[in-house]
């Protein structure tokens, strides 16, 4: 499958990593494609290559979005016509910031480009989880959210595909910001109490 990552910061870099051992073409979009720490982040796989936004967006059937989310919502409108009948997954949290007028990215993406397939994922939890999701014999969870059934189901069995244990649903765009504030929870565990950022969380049933 070929994804395209657009911001290859902590998170973007962990996804583009973990997709290209999965043996996934991963395109990184950049405005400033000969920044040093893209052609870094390319050598370390050659399932990795970099590209301005505009082509890596082109070719992929995934564009994960992991930018700020006022970015998401520029990048979106900007290339909406490339972004048809592809899965659009909104990585962004805008618990500090709001992309103003919209409560969230993805509220802002659906309507500058008028798509449906787009959901909330990876956005949950530190970069180091998603670099690696095991805690011994433990394999950590990771959530989503969005109307589009579908998109859903494609972007859950990719999370699964890179360890994660299992990727519950949040529900629709109204749960979007939801879990934008369970993100804050990891967030606010993390950093402000001083937990530490190698905490994950995981469901338990009986």
């Amino acid at each position: 499958m070929k994804i395209s990552i657009i911001g290859a910061g902590n998170v973007g870099s962990a996804l583009a990593f973990q997709f290209a051992n999965k043996n996934h073409d991963v395109l990184i979009g950049a405005r400033n494609i000969e920044a040093d720490e893209l052609k870094s982040l390319a050598a370390k796989s050659s399932k990795i290559t970099i590209h301005s936004i505009n082509e890596a967006i082109k070719p992929s059937e995934i564009v994960i979005l992991s930018v700020p989310p006022y970015a998401a919502v520029e990048i979106a409108e900007s290339n909406k016509e490339l972004l048809k009948n592809k899965i659009i997954v909104d990585a962004s949290n805008s618990v500090f910031k709001k992309p103003d007028p919209y409560k969230t990215a993805l509220e802002g993406i659906k309507k500058v480009t008028g798509l449906d397939s787009v959901v909330k994922c990876f956005n949950s939890t530190g970069f180091e989880n998603i670099e690696n999701p095991s805690y011994g014999d433990i394999k950590i969870d990771m959530f989503i959210a969005g109307n589009d059934a579908d998109s859903k189901s494609v972007v859950s069995n990719l999370v699964k595909e890179i360890g994660f244990e299992e990727c519950y649903d949040f529900g629709g765009d109204d749960k979007v910001e939801l879990l934008e504030q369970f993100a804050f929870a990891w967030i606010n565990l993390a950093i402000i109490q001083k937990h530490g950022r190698n905490i994950a969380f995981k469901v338990l049933k009986r």
